[in-house]
């Protein structure tokens, strides 16, 4: 089983332990891209810290994971976890009230606004 890890509030992780949030949403930045995406591009994936050709166009691909592992409280010693299956994923490039994609620069290159939304499904594991 392939489980992504994710830190999250409590109130959060509440709702979703009650089963009250049924989407998570995680911005996709180039310091977080590599375990959310892969680029596909002229018939070919790359992983988000490789290097894309100059042409073609480029489809963000999401990685596809069975499960969420969702962590809360304080960063140290035993932590509250719940694993929550992954129904679905999908990536969404993020546009302004005009319909222009957004645009930011990190260390002088630019990328555009992204989020995956991953549609949660039943908890099969707890410890709180």
């Amino acid at each position: 089983m392939k489980i992504l890890t994710l830190s999250i509030k409590q109130k959060y992780f509440n709702k979703i332990l009650a089963g009250e949030k049924p989407h998570e949403y995680r911005e996709i930045r180039p310091t977080n891209a590599k375990k959310y995406i892969t680029y596909f591009c002229n018939g070919k994936e790359y992983k988000a810290d490789e290097e894309l050709p100059e042409d073609g166009e480029i489809e963000l691909k999401p990685i596809k994971y069975d499960a969420i592992k969702f962590l809360t409280g304080a960063y140290t010693g035993k932590r509250p976890y719940i694993i929550v299956e992954v129904k679905d994923e999908e990536v969404s490039i993020l546009t302004d009230e005009n319909g222009d994609d957004i645009v930011y620069e990190y260390k002088g290159e630019e990328y555009l606004a992204a989020q995956i939304d991953y549609t949660l499904g039943e908890v099969l594991e707890k410890n709180i």
